[in-house]
């Protein structure tokens, strides 16, 4: 096809090295991370599990390896407290827009030199299993608020209420102690404040199966969940 240079965007194979090297300038990848961290299936959920302050989006030479290729541009973005996987996913998909348009006119101009990639700061973002949004209330808060974000709203964190599963979409931190002593998983108040291994969260978002996503006040309509209900 004598194309120019190819462009992979969220592509889940690694291309071979005869289709790499077809375009005369080769391909190059949009990639949801600031690379070397977060290489891998899904960085956007990782960053925000793991509670990243900063994201962006690298543009890379790509080569025979799994996001391992040579950097020629990178944006970064600040994450809010409340960033969930969704929203940052739309806030990289029109920043990796704009950044790819960049270095594909520095390629045609050949004023990008690509650089290697840093040996230091390399962390895989492994695909997401469903099995690790499952919510162990043993854990810090904090913790759990990130794996709360990080799963929403896709595969979305979850626990279970006398064998009902209740997908949890959006919780917040509650400032203070939080769980004033009682067992992790129990339901403190009439808000859906829960006690964590340390401190407690607000379930704000929630769905059971079959149902809308709905926020806590009209989900406690449907579905009561009083003080000292055990969430597992």
């Amino acid at each position: 096809m004598k194309a120019d240079v190819g462009v992979v965007a969220a592509y889940g194979l690694i291309l071979p090295r005869p289709v790499l090297e077809a375009p005369r300038l080769g391909c190059v990848n949009v990639h949801a991370s600031l690379l070397p961290r977060w290489r891998g299936a899904a960085p956007i959920h990782r960053a925000v599990m793991a509670g990243d302050h900063a994201s962006g989006v690298t543009i890379m030479q790509m080569d025979a390896g799994l996001d391992t290729g040579p950097l020629l541009l990178a944006e970064t973005v600040p994450l809010a407290e409340d960033v969930t996987t969704g929203s940052l996913h739309d806030t990289l998909a029109h920043l990796g827009a704009d950044v790819l348009l960049r270095a594909l006119d520095g390629l045609a101009a050949g004023t990008l030199t690509p650089r290697p990639q840093p040996a230091a700061g390399v962390c895989a973002a492994k695909k997401i299993v469903e099995s690790e949004g499952r919510i162990d209330w043993t854990l810090a808060a904090s913790t759990l608020s990130a794996l709360v974000r990080g799963f929403s709203p896709w595969p979305g964190a979850f626990c279970l209420h006398d064998g009902t599963r209740l997908r949890i979409l959006m919780a917040e931190v509650v400032a203070g102690d939080g769980a004033g002593g009682v067992p992790p998983g129990t339901v403190m108040d009439d808000s859906l404040m829960v006690a964590c291994g340390m401190g407690a969260l607000r379930l704000t978002q929630i769905q059971r199966p079959g149902r809308a996503v709905l926020p806590a006040e009209s989900f406690l309509r449907g579905y009561p969940l009083p003080t000292g209900a055990v969430l597992a």
